[in-house]
């Protein structure tokens, strides 16, 4: 693909009220521990990161993950290491905490993996109206950037808008050097929830309407940002959804979650005005 590019592997400190675990945060006035961790932003490498992009990759998949063959999936991501980083606590040679690329859908598409990925977004697309506009921008032949971003759980979400802005730079540089980076839209592929009653311990309790809406939470904070930049963005449900039994997610509350898949479809012509706007909303305090 032509010449690649190194990035210096430069390392981050993100403010301590940031990027740190709270110990007692149940009230704003008592006293709280906090962590300080150092993330370092690192290119893809096939060396090392295998086993963390493959892990990071089915916990964005969720309960879809075993749709795939996620160590092809794997294999694609690290074979363009100029694209993308990995964000890392402990070194290179660890497994990354959070990761962000994003691969040319057309390009790839005769890829096992990327063809498997392409025919599950046409058929969840078709499940909302929202997103019905994806499907034939998929089948027209253009460059689309299939946006890949992935973190553990507690890593805070300052990390993100320094790994998109990274992605920029990087596709940039790509197009100089006459890479297939040269996308007409971007499409992220991400994950939301819904709170959900537990069935544990229902005795005594009112049953809440059967019908009830749920209100609908995002994983990664950003994606709320990113509606307003898209042409077109929804949830659909995971074909596997009825594996994912809502009380063993349940953590320190008496309602479990629903995950759901999302989409967000930015024009490349936005998305430079997208990431700059979750950078100011994401900005350290």
């Amino acid at each position: 693909m032509g010449k690649k590019r190194s990035r210096e592997e430069g390392k981050d400190v993100l403010p301590a009220d940031s990027g740190a675990d709270r110990m007692d945060d149940s009230n704003d006035d008592e006293d709280f521990d906090m962590v300080n961790v150092e993330f370092e932003w690192f290119n893809f490498d096939p060396e090392v990161d295998f086993h963390g992009v493959k892990s990071l990759l089915r916990q964005l998949f969720d309960v879809d993950a075993n749709l795939f063959n996620m160590s092809a999936l794997s294999d694609l991501v690290l074979s363009q290491p100029t694209i993308g980083s990995t964000v890392k606590v402990d070194g290179k040679e660890t497994d990354a905490y959070a990761m962000l690329t994003a691969l040319n859908t057309h390009v790839h598409r005769e890829t096992e993996p990327m063809n498997d990925v392409l025919k599950y977004i046409e058929n969840k697309a078709q499940t909302n109206d929202s997103l019905a506009v994806i499907p034939e921008l998929i089948n027209s032949g253009k460059h689309i950037g299939l946006v890949f971003s992935e973190r553990l759980i507690n890593v805070p979400a300052e990390i993100g808008p320094p790994l998109y802005s990274m992605l920029i730079d990087e596709i940039e540089a790509a197009v100089e050097d006459k890479e297939p980076y040269e996308f007409s839209h971007y499409l992220i592929l991400s994950k939301t929830y819904q709170e959900v009653a537990s069935s544990l311990d229902v005795e005594g309790r009112k049953k809440k309407k059967a019908k009830e809406e749920a209100s609908t939470f995002f994983f990664h904070p950003e994606d709320e940002v990113l509606h307003k930049h898209a042409l077109a963005y929804g949830s659909f449900a995971y074909t596997k959804e009825d594996d994912s039994v809502a009380d063993s997610k349940r953590a320190f509350q008496e309602a479990g979650i629903k995950p759901t898949g999302h989409m967000i479809l930015i024009e490349a012509s936005k998305f430079a005005d997208a990431v700059k706007a979750i950078t100011d909303y994401l900005r350290p305090q």
